[in-house]
C-alpha cells in the first residue's frame, strides 16, 4: 500500500476519458504547487530556513524544491530576519524584479514587525516597502511553523483569481506603495 498522497482535483466535470473544470481553478492548482522560493535571509531566521529546506522537514513535498536566487525565476520572496532601512530598497528591487504573480513571506518577528529592535536603523516590519501576504510569527520560528506559512500561501495562490491584479483594489494596493 502507498502512502503517497496526491493533490485533489478541482471540481469538476468527470466522463470516460475526460475531465472539465473552469481555468481559475487549474491554474491555481499548478500556481500553488509550483511556487519558487526567493529567500532574503538576514540572521537566525535564515538558519531556521535552511533547517525547513533540510530533509527532515523537506520544503521540497510542497512544491517548493528549488530555491532561486535570481529574483526573475521567483515568484515566492521569503524575507527572513532584520532588516536595516538601508536594506529597505534593496527588498523593494528584488521584489519589482520578480516574475508576476509574486507573493511575499515575512518570517520572524524582525520582517513582521522589527522584533525586539526597536531603533532608528531597523525597519520595524517589511510590510511598510512591499506587501506582505503571509506573516510567520517567532523569534526564531520553528521549521513547522514555515512550512505552515508556505502551504497557508499556497492556499491563497490556489484560490486568486487570474483576474485578481487587474482590480481596482489591487491597483490601489500597490499604488500605496508606490509600486506600478
Amino acid at each position: 500500500m502507498s502512502n503517497i498522497k496526491m493533490v485533489e482535483a478541482p471540481e469538476g466535470v468527470e466522463g470516460s476519458g475526460f475531465f472539465a473544470t473552469q481555468f481559475d481553478k487549474v491554474v491555481g492548482m499548478a500556481r500553488s504547487n509550483s511556487l519558487w522560493p526567493l529567500p532574503f535571509a538576514t540572521s537566525c531566521c535564515g538558519i531556521e530556513f535552511m533547517a525547513t529546506m533540510g530533509s527532515h522537514y523537506d520544503l521540497a513535498r510542497f512544491g517548493s524544491e528549488r530555491p532561486s536566487f535570481s529574483p526573475r525565476q521567483a515568484d515566492m520572496l521569503m524575507v527572513m530576519g532584520t532588516i536595516a532601512k538601508k536594506m529597505g530598497p534593496i527588498v523593494k528591487q528584488v521584489y519589482l524584479q520578480m516574475a508576476e504573480p509574486r507573493w511575499v513571506i515575512a518570517v520572524g518577528a524582525c520582517a513582521c514587525s522589527g522584533g525586539i529592535f526597536d531603533t532608528y536603523s531597523v525597519l520595524q516590519g517589511i510590510d511598510r516597502i512591499i506587501p506582505v501576504d503571509v506573516y510567520v510569527a517567532g523569534c526564531p520560528p520553528r521549521p513547522e511553523q514555515i512550512l505552515d506559512g508556505v502551504l497557508q500561501l499556497q492556499e491563497i495562490a490556489r484560490n486568486e483569481s487570474i483576474r485578481r491584479r487587474n482590480l481596482p483594489e489591487y491597483q490601489a494596493l500597490m499604488e500605496s506603495y508606490a509600486i506600478q
